[in-house]
């Protein structure tokens, strides 16, 4: 089933995000980790994330393929610009295909660190939207598109971001999801200038857990999203203790979580960083199936 026809069904959806694994022990533990959630929570779908080395996009078509053929979870394969060719992109959408994947999350991806500012291969694309119109006119895949309540890191205003999410659901986006935020006021407002701007489509919430506080730092800053400021304080107060930085991160996202689903989000999808333990304590507090 596409990822469209689930989001649609009328009740809300849950999914996880992960990364594939650059070794042997990471992948056991990913498989691990993933089984350990559908075996209580049966998401509606997963997702893998994709690099922009050969060896992680290979990585990537493994890991989706194993997640669907041997746990039984729909999958949704990320996709990006990076360092591919039109005709590179088409090879891997066609082993995607054969191998029984229907969804694809098409983005522009990052560019290279030792390269200043994104530049496409000859052949390729430059922007997600390039992308998505390419996946729309082959026709095999339902599409997913990103965007960003707090505006992507490169765009000259919020605006400009609506007129790239509208832009990418006229190319054939049928759903968006969004980078992750911790302030709920930043994704209801967004969603309601799309749909100022007539765009339609299921818009969901991109959750992060806050385990690490070094970490979750550095996610924000290559982002472009921001901290509440009491929640920042909470976090500085016990950032020296691992397990009161968990609870911390736990019970925010849980009153997060509660919130969006209480004002009519269409679910959320969880950006797990390969671990289980955070996710499933807030699913336990959140989900009422």
């Amino acid at each position: 089933m596409r990822i469209r026809d689930v989001i649609n069904r009328g009740w809300p959806v849950f999914s996880f995000e992960f990364f594939p694994p650059k070794t042997d022990e990471g992948a056991k533990g990913l498989m691990h980790a993933v089984a350990d959630l559908n075996e209580v929570w049966k998401p509606d779908f997963v997702s893998v994330t994709y690099g922009a080395g050969g060896g992680t996009r290979e990585r990537t078509i493994e890991v989706v393929t194993r997640l669907q053929g041997e746990l039984g979870i729909r999958t949704m394969a990320h996709l990006t610009c990076v360092g591919s060719t039109r005709e590179e992109l088409r090879g891997i959408v066609d082993r995607l295909v054969d191998s029984g994947i229907k969804n694809v999350l098409a983005l522009r991806g990052d560019a290279p660190a030792e390269q200043a500012g994104f530049k496409p291969v000859v052949g390729g694309f430059g922007h997600a939207t390039e992308l998505i119109g390419f996946l729309a006119d082959d026709g095999r895949v339902d599409i997913g598109g990103a965007c960003y309540p707090e505006k992507h890191v490169e765009s000259g205003s919020l605006e400009e971001d609506v007129r790239w999410a509208r832009v990418k659901v006229e190319k054939g986006a049928s759903f968006l999801i969004t980078q992750l935020f911790f302030d709920n006021k930043h994704y209801f407002d967004f969603v309601a200038k799309l749909r100022a701007e007539g765009i339609r489509v299921p818009v969901l919430p991109g959750i992060m857990p806050i385990t690490n506080v070094v970490q979750v730092e550095r996610f924000t800053k290559m982002c472009g999203a921001t901290i509440p400021p009491e929640l920042a304080s909470r976090l500085a107060r016990v950032k020296d203790d691992p397990a009161l930085v968990m609870a911390t991160g736990i019970e925010h996202a849980i009153r997060q979580c509660r919130n969006l689903l209480e004002r009519g989000a269409p679910g959320l999808h969880f950006y797990t960083l390969n671990k289980s333990y955070a996710t499933r304590c807030i699913l336990a507090a959140v989900r009422k199936d």
